[in-house]
């Protein structure tokens, strides 16, 4: 094979089945439920080694976390769509070109959130509700999260683009290297230097600085080709010097605009969940509820990683003008989404109690709760798989505007319309049935899309 043939294959334009595509995407599938996972353990320790008034400021400051990863989440998806789209065209050059631009926009808001975040940040803590008991241990965390806010986004943008240059390996070891070092730090920041919360939000920072860090060597100035050839490396997306195209940067920011929508409306949808359940049934309330939004993050983190890790592919081929090979990748992609669909259902009827129990023991008050909405609460996961495929698809196709819809529907829309009535009408059972009824609905809005859009983009 030639230097020439080296260079210009391309891991996104090899001809997929199941097997390979599955192969592609596993590495984001295992990097998001890693990061689910630590989540989760980051939790933990905070609980465990500090106390509930510091877990509960966690929450408080929740929003302000959604917000950065929001934003960086949606300019590394609008952006990547772009990117594969032009790589699939043949325009490598300008490809590097906009992806240099989206990783200094990205660098600069991480730079302006964190200063004007620090200047405001006891007005923004007192606006988000914090009481004078959680007030210091909002602001310990907070602070220290704002100080690594541009790490943040940097590494939202790198650990999404390394998948666009066709290494999705490296970007599932970026994730693990991330999480493992972020609880690392945690248990020597918070046990051994018994610095509490700032220890927990100081292992965070640093676990979001080793992508950034990596993810700037790893896309260094473009090599000649020799170089390239005998480094092996067959992506050709490099730092260029950029071009200052304003219309990237707000096509980025449309197109993966529901991703932001979705971070938003999870602050606010959590919010209205604790305070209902609050009503309800008091704090074990709430404890129960908290059980059935981490079990949910965990369990739809598979669709997400699957979403995210064949949106590339979809944007290449899209790019190319290449239909049949659309066609293809849709059908398998449905396929699994189906079939992983009914089996995550089966599989949460069957061991939803001893989930329920990893969080709370059996026999709790909060268990007893908790074991009774999983019943109804699992049902959605026979639906949340194709919305959120629906959604990433169509910004994988540059269709913002319909991604950001579905994305609308069932993350708020809907959602907040049951919270609001059905707790009335039946309860506790009301806010379970709240996100089981919202996922229901979306799936026939995006099947409607699906069907809608079929002969303007040749996929099905």
């Amino acid at each position: 094979m030639s230097g020439r043939r080296q260079v210009t294959e391309n891991p996104l334009a090899q001809d997929f089945n199941m097997k390979s595509l599955l192969k592609f995407a596993l590495p984001t599938m295992v990097t998001m439920l890693f990061s689910g996972l630590y989540t989760i353990v980051d939790t933990v320790f905070v609980a465990r080694l500090v106390n509930a008034d510091a877990l509960a400021a966690m929450n408080i400051v929740c929003p302000v976390i959604n917000f950065i990863v929001g934003l960086g989440t949606m300019l590394a998806t609008g952006g990547s769509a772009i990117i594969a789209r032009k790589m699939g065209a043949g325009e490598e050059k300008r490809a590097s070109q906009d992806f240099t631009l989206l990783v200094c926009a990205g660098a600069v808001l991480g730079l302006l959130i964190s200063l004007v975040g620090i200047i405001l940040i006891d007005p923004m803590i007192q606006g988000l509700g914090a009481s004078p008991l959680l007030f210091p241990y909002c602001r310990e965390y907070l602070l220290v999260i704002l100080i690594f806010t541009p790490a943040s986004i940097l590494q939202v943008l790198f650990q999404n683009l390394i998948v666009t240059a066709g290494r999705p390996g490296l970007g599932m070891l970026l994730s693990v290297g991330a999480g493992a070092a972020n609880i690392l730090l945690d248990y020597i920041f918070m046990v051994p230097f018994q610095m509490g919360i700032r220890g927990s939000a100081l292992g965070t920072g640093i676990g979001y600085l080793i992508p950034a860090l990596v993810g700037m060597y790893f896309f260094k100035a473009l090599p000649s080709r020799g170089e390239e050839c005998r480094s092996g490396n067959r992506s050709t997306l490099r730092f260029r010097k950029p071009k200052m195209d304003f219309r990237v940067l707000l096509e980025s920011c449309s197109n993966g605009f529901s991703e932001m929508v979705s971070q938003m409306a999870t602050a606010v949808t959590t919010f209205f969940f604790n305070m209902i359940m609050l009503k309800l049934s008091g704090e074990g309330g709430v404890a129960a509820v908290t059980i059935m939004i981490y079990t949910e993050f965990m369990l739809t983190t598979l669709y997400i990683g699957f979403s995210m890790g064949v949106a590339p592919i979809i944007s290449y081929r899209y790019g190319r003008g290449d239909r049949q090979g659309l066609k293809k990748i849709v059908k398998i992609c449905i396929s699994f989404i189906v079939t992983v669909s009914i089996v995550m259902f089966l599989l949460s009827s069957l061991f939803g109690a001893p989930l329920v129990s990893v969080f709370s023991p059996k026999g709790t008050p909060v268990y007893d709760i908790a074991q009774k909405g999983f019943r109804i609460f699992y049902w959605g996961f026979l639906f949340c798989g194709m919305n959120i495929f629906t959604s990433a698809f169509f910004t994988a196709l540059s269709n913002g505007k319909v991604s950001a819809v579905i994305s609308l529907l069932r993350t708020f829309v809907f959602l907040v319309l049951f919270q609001l009535t059905l707790p009335g009408l039946w309860g506790v059972t009301g806010v379970w049935l709240a996100v089981p009824l919202s996922e229901l609905i979306t799936v026939f809005v995006s099947i409607a899309f699906l069907v809608k859009n079929r002969e303007k983009y040749y996929y099905l």
